[in-house]
């Protein structure tokens, strides 16, 4: 079968990570001794949700709660959304949880939305989407998978927008790449998140390394109220810092946005990387410190936590 050319690039023109550079990672340094190991369970918070709460979306401000990694429900104008739902017991690859959802499938509120940054396994998990059944939202060239799926979705580029109701939904850029397959490397379009309800901005970075997007997603989207940032799955950072940030990028992607709140993600659920499952989130307060940012800025919800944002929010 011919191997099809990508279709996609990043802002920057760079391609996707190199199938060299994986089977250097995920094989040859395993088997040689040169990863570091680290435990593959840890202690990550987590709150039993409020679902009576969570069972109707506000008519003011948006609502956001982590569900674990990437995974968010996102409610706002009467409306709830879902962002990279991932809440099976495991992951393809058989990497299992290290604590359960948020809100599990069966106890989610009615879903109007579910959206999708990219198509890697932790982001795009079709069982998951497939149990939920809501129209879906995500970048150009995932049509076909959905429709073989039996759902309905929206395909969008970057910096183009869709309505869900009084939401508007913008897909921005991100420095990422997409894969499923063994020949679709780049054919889907990867990217993050603008919603706008209500007067409030929040934003979802989706998966990406740090790049000059920050600014300009930033510039075009003044007073966002929460950027939600990935801390975790960057080491050995010769080999994720070409996709993922490490928590020292996440604070300074949070600068470049000039966003009013920091919601850290995409740590302490899944064990993907070598770093530890705890550290993330220690190594972020650190650098916040040493940044003299404002402490109330920085959330590290636990997962299942809610936090409800308005205009007033800051």
């Amino acid at each position: 079968m011919k191997r099809s050319r990508p279709r996609f690039v990043n802002l920057d023109g760079s391609g996707p990570v190199g199938v060299s550079s994986v089977w250097k990672w995920a094989v040859v340094d395993r088997l040689t001794g040169r990863r570091t190991s680290t435990p593959a369970r840890a202690e990550v918070s987590r709150v039993e949700p409020d679902l009576s709460l969570l069972s109707k979306a506000p008519e003011h401000g948006i609502r956001v709660t982590w569900l674990g990694h990437a995974s968010w429900l996102v409610q706002a104008c009467g409306r709830s959304m879902l962002i990279d739902p991932a809440l099976r017991e495991s992951i393809v690859g058989g990497i299992r949880r290290n604590v359960p959802p948020g809100v599990p499938i069966g106890l989610l509120p009615r879903i109007d939305a579910t959206l999708i940054t990219h198509n890697h396994y932790d982001h795009l998990d079709l069982p998951t989407v497939k149990a939920v059944g809501a129209p879906v939202i995500a970048g150009s060239g995932l049509e076909s998978t959905f429709r073989a799926a039996r759902l309905e979705s929206t395909s969008l580029e970057w910096w183009s927008q869709t309505e869900l109701g009084h939401v508007r939904i913008h897909f921005v850029p991100a420095q990422h790449w997409s894969r499923r397959g063994l020949f679709d490397t780049n054919a889907t379009l990867w990217g993050g998140f603008v919603i706008e309800a209500d007067g409030v901005l929040i934003y979802h970075s989706g998966d990406t390394a740090y790049f000059d997007g920050f600014r300009e997603i930033g510039r075009r989207f003044p007073g966002i109220g929460a950027a939600m940032l990935p801390i975790g799955a960057y080491d050995p950072e010769w080999f994720m810092r070409r996709q993922h940030m490490n928590p020292e990028d996440a604070a300074r992607a949070f600068i470049d946005l000039g966003a009013h709140r920091f919601l850290a993600m995409h740590w302490g659920t899944f064990k993907l990387t070598d770093e530890p499952l705890l550290e993330p989130p220690e190594r972020l307060a650190a650098e916040w410190k040493r940044l003299g940012l404002p402490e109330h800025q920085k959330h590290v919800l636990a997962v299942g936590e809610s936090l409800h944002l308005t205009p007033n929010s800051r």
